[in-house]
């Protein structure tokens, strides 16, 4: 970030929507880490704290994010769920 009051960005992932297992989770986060540690300073959420935060205001607005899209929150959470959920809080305000 060049000035204070730029924010960071989200965790760049290849695949997102093509999420639908655990593996393909599991390598959604594979390539989370290896982006927070190519570009550490570039990350909204780059700590623990700050990126569980995140993620805890994620979850709470899910529900919302579907609604704002027109689209039906699931009633059983997805591995693109959870994913989803994952790279957002690396760049949540």
């Amino acid at each position: 970030m060049s000035s204070p009051y730029e924010t960071g960005r989200s965790a760049e992932v290849n695949r997102l929507d093509q999420v639908s297992s655990h593996v393909d989770a599991a390598r959604i986060v594979s390539q989370m880490l290896d982006d927070l540690r190519a570009h550490p300073d570039e990350w909204e959420n780059a700590t623990l704290e700050r990126f569980l935060e995140a993620l805890a205001a994620c979850l709470s607005a899910l529900s919302a994010l579907y609604a704002n899209r027109g689209e039906q929150f699931p009633a059983q959470p997805t591995w693109q769920l959870i994913s989803e959920a994952l790279v957002m809080a690396s760049g949540y305000e």
